[in-house]
């Protein structure tokens, strides 16, 4: 992943209990975020997907998964943004966001039990 490991660069900060809550939270935001986004692309709304993608670079930035925030900081101030390139971010952004989830998912896999 691009962003170099980003579960494992908060694991140096916070203990296991701490990284389960905060990656939990994240897990939230962009289940909901991404699931707005969904229905940004589904309207058709570029102001409202530029504002979603706001959201949810603040969440990705928060733990440090870069390639997630790069991705929704271009959907955020991309200027030729309009319905023939939603669908291309969007699938981008899902891309990352999956990838993200993924790795969070690892990394608590690898941590001891509660």
């Amino acid at each position: 992943m691009a962003d170099n490991g980003f579960a494992a660069q908060l694991a140096q900060d916070l203990d296991a209990g701490d990284l389960r809550t905060v990656l939990a939270v994240f897990r939230q935001d962009v289940d909901r975020l991404t699931g707005m986004l969904d229905s940004n692309l589904a309207a058709g709304d570029i102001v409202a997907f530029r504002r979603t993608c706001h959201a949810l670079a603040g969440a990705a930035g928060a733990v440090g998964a870069a390639a997630l925030e790069q991705a929704c900081r271009l959907g955020m101030m991309r200027a030729d943004l309009g319905p023939a390139q939603l669908p291309a971010l969007h699938g981008e952004i899902r891309a990352c966001s999956a990838a993200a989830l993924d790795e969070a998912t690892a990394f608590l896999a690898t941590l001891p039990p509660k």
